[in-house]
């Protein structure tokens, strides 16, 4: 009976090293000869609306760090005002709403994606569990903290998974590159009152 657990043993690491180094088709593939990792899926650009104001200002944007534990920022961070409304710039289910190392957080599943959107410090007005549409206000700008210097921010994530990816490609072009609204003369027409 020993001997024969002993066998079994040795025939699952057998078995098993070649799927936990990666093989395929009957293939170890080791180091630099192995195939390149399949490629993400792009990110839709859904978005509707910006988390906070109109076109608010971007103090630190996207920043991917180079190795794992590398310097990098993870998400974005926009310019915004104590107390102003924090908005979910697409449909989803919200996911978290809550506190987070003495932050208010709140995260929504992005409907029919495998996307989920952060946002922080945010004092959550939606509960766990609460269908949102673009637009519905989802909290709202916590003061302090030292994030983003003298200035106040939300800092604006997007996870794949457990991969972050800039939360800007949810935006479409026209909602990240538009340009201020201007007033042309109406030919033909004279002003009032004259």
């Amino acid at each position: 009976m020993v001997v024969m657990r002993g066998v079994m043993r040795k025939m699952w690491a057998v078995t098993a090293l070649p799927l936990a180094l990666g093989a395929t088709a009957g293939r170890v593939w080791v180091g630099a000869d192995a195939p390149p990792p399949p490629a993400a899926a792009p990110v839709p650009a859904i978005a509707r609306v910006w988390p906070v104001g109109v076109r608010p200002p971007v103090l630190r944007g996207w920043e991917p760090p180079a190795t794992a534990y590398g310097a990098g920022h993870q998400g974005v961070d926009v310019g915004a005002f104590a107390g102003e409304p924090v908005r979910a710039v697409a449909a989803g289910r919200v996911s978290y709403a809550g506190r987070v190392a003495g932050r208010g957080v709140v995260s929504v599943r992005l409907t029919g994606t495998d996307l989920r959107i952060t946002y922080e410090p945010v004092t959550a007005t939606v509960r766990e569990g609460e269908e949102v549409a673009a637009g519905d206000l989802v909290g709202t700008v916590e003061a302090g903290g030292a994030h983003c210097g003298a200035r106040v921010c939300v800092h604006w994530g997007l996870l794949r998974g457990d991969v972050y990816v800039d939360p800007l490609l949810l935006l479409p072009p026209w909602l990240v590159n538009r340009e201020p609204s201007r007033l042309l003369p109406v030919l033909g027409v004279p002003p009032p009152g004259g």
